[in-house]
């Protein structure tokens, strides 16, 4: 998710710099709103390997 988050960012940078502001607000607030997302789930997933004592587990590669 964080890479997601780094490559809206990047296109958001990529847009402005060609001139395409609403493009560029556009992919710069899908980045901000994946960035807050990742801590959120992070900050959760802590939370909780704290409070029950094990590890989640991973999912499947």
């Amino acid at each position: 998710m964080l890479n997601w988050s780094i490559t809206f960012f990047i296109m958001a940078v990529i847009a402005a710099v060609f001139g395409f502001a609403g493009l560029a607000g556009t992919f710069a607030e899908i980045a901000k709103f994946l960035a807050i997302l990742f801590v959120v789930l992070f900050v959760a997933t802590l939370i909780y390997s704290i409070v029950t004592g094990r590890r989640p587990v991973p999912p499947p590669l």
